[in-house]
């Protein structure tokens, strides 16, 4: 009997580290497409902003003030695309940083929608956008807007399901 009550308790404490640390996420829409499709399961790190700071490339979960049709918080995940203090402009199909245009081989179509012109990131968010741009609501929105820091679930780290598609999630602007 101890040794089993020693196991229960042994599990509760790794369940409980997990949940601090690990929010498992389903995949709900198309904005992330050709990277995440309906139904992938997904491992949001609830820790990677504690001890630093989000990167271009990074997919997030963040709270949005958008609403489900249950009347819940609708939580999106998008990349992150400008960092604070960036200026982004978008036109043409393209996304431009700094005046730089920006590589974004991940895209679903590789043309981004919409028109923004001298938009520059304040300090404490990131401007993110879906990998899908024709159907992605997200930063280019008034909806969305630019995300606060603190709103950030956290960072996709892994793909659990598709088995086929299993592992770590790279970000394509780290070497």
């Amino acid at each position: 009997m101890k040794e089993w009550i020693k196991d229960i308790l042994i599990a509760i404490v790794i369940a409980i580290v997990v949940v601090q640390f690990i929010k498992p996420t389903i995949v709900k829409e198309s904005s992330m497409e050709p990277n995440f499709y309906e139904n992938d399961y997904l491992f949001v790190s609830k820790q990677s902003y504690t001890f630093g700071e989000p990167k271009r490339g990074d997919v997030v979960v963040f709270h949005s003030s958008l609403v489900q049709e249950n009347g819940d918080e609708k939580l999106l995940i998008k990349r992150i695309v400008g960092l604070p203090g960036e200026t982004i402009d978008i036109s043409d199909g393209k996304v431009y940083i700094n005046g730089e245009e920006l590589k974004e081989d991940y895209t679903k179509e590789g043309y981004t929608s919409g028109e923004i012109s001298g938009l520059v990131v304040p300090e404490g968010e990131v401007f993110c956008m879906g990998d899908n741009r024709r159907v992605s609501i997200d930063s280019r929105s008034d909806d969305v807007g630019c995300i606060d820091i603190d709103d950030i679930v956290g960072k996709v780290v892994f793909r659990l399901y598709p088995f086929s598609e299993i592992g770590m999630i790279k970000n394509p602007f780290s070497s």
